[in-house]
């Protein structure tokens, strides 16, 4: 089959082949419709611009692209692009990062152009579910496509995640070993534009609860909040609405159990005098707040995923493309024995 070059996309779309070199290279100069036909028009012809006479000899472009669905300042993203850097930078790889892939509009946007762009060596998708339609249009870039923290995702070419349902259900287990009768567990409203990994938390604590339950004249809630910045107020308005307050609390994430810690003392509700509580992350702020949480390394999941990565590009097969990593437990002093928290608030009453 003839390589189809630059001139044949030129003629096709009726431009002029230095408008096909902006609509690719300088797209703030070419207006939109310009450049939505000459995209469509090098798709339908199959054009490789990381091929033309411009790429390397080796025909690498030493760029690849991370996908998230927030943006780079959340603490998860942020550890697993320092990962990654730490390991691609010195193979000479610079990372480049799509942001708030979380709405059709850029959805649509990205999975439309990079196919045809294929200006990246490989593709991380960090955290998020994409459809099958989407994985079709990336594996049109012919370059390794590598998960972190996309459980199930076998059609990938090599993932890394953590088993965010047998984390939290470790959590939610270790609350009631403390003898806790009346647990609520915390989290974001699912979205299910995006099926995000830490949905599966609520899994894990919800089997751990219903296999506990008749055992332990154990009772439980799940609360869910919006998924966006207001998350702790609304996660405080609706512990305050409840009509028993619960001994322990089980958080999908640090970010919800922090501030909630916080807002909660306003109430005099301090722990782990009148409840314990239990993160997920252990992110920067956890040891400050001696946050009982689990603990997973999002940096060390950059690193591996970055590996996996180069040894594709590089036509090497993986050993274990594959990888589950796991919570840790993380003891520290906002969870206390169900006896202790009962004893303090008698001897406080008592006072």
């Amino acid at each position: 089959m003839t390589k189809v070059g630059i001139r044949e996309v030129a003629k096709a779309s009726g431009v002029s082949v230095s408008t096909v070199s902006r609509a690719f290279t300088r797209p703030d100069l070419v207006s939109d419709k310009t450049r939505r036909k000459v995209l469509e028009t090098a798709d339908r012809l199959d054009f490789n611009i990381s091929r033309s006479a411009t790429a390397l000899k080796s025909g690498l472009t030493y760029r690849a692209a991370m996908l998230m669905n927030e943006d780079i300042t959340s603490w998860f993203n942020n550890r697993v692009l320092a990962g990654l850097d730490d390991v691609m930078h010195g193979a000479g790889y610079d990372i480049s990062l799509f942001q708030h892939i979380d709405t059709a509009e850029n959805r649509e946007r990205f999975f439309t152009t990079l196919p045809v762009r294929r200006n990246v060596d490989a593709v991380f998708v960090a955290s998020f579910a994409v459809d099958s339609r989407e994985v079709e249009q990336l594996k049109r870039i012919r370059v390794p496509i590598v998960g972190i923290n996309t459980p199930g995702r076998e059609d990938f070419d090599a993932t890394v995640c953590i088993d965010d349902d047998e984390g939290m259900m470790i959590a939610t287990q270790h609350l009631i070993n403390l003898g806790h009768k009346y647990i609520v567990y915390i989290c974001s409203r699912a979205a299910d534009s995006l099926n995000a990994s830490i949905d599966a938390r609520r899994q894990g604590f919800i089997h751990a609860c219903q296999t506990a339950e008749t055992s332990h004249d154990l009772h439980w809630k799940v609360l869910e909040v919006p998924r966006d910045g207001g998350y702790a107020d609304s996660a405080l308005a609706s512990l305050l609405a409840l009509d028993q307050f619960p001994d322990a609390i089980c958080c999908q994430t640090d970010t919800i159990a922090i501030p909630l810690i916080v807002r909660l003392e306003r109430y005099d509700k301090l722990t782990p005098r009148d409840y314990s509580i239990i993160g997920f992350d252990d992110s920067q702020y956890a040891d400050i707040m001696n946050l009982t949480t689990m603990k997973q390394d999002p940096f060390l999941m950059g690193r591996k995923a970055a590996h996996k990565a180069l040894t594709l590009i590089n036509g090497e097969t993986l050993g274990q493309p594959h990888e589950i990593m796991h919570a840790r437990l993380t003891l520290r002093e906002t969870d206390a024995p169900v006896q202790l928290v009962l004893r303090d608030n008698d001897r406080a009453i008592n006072e």
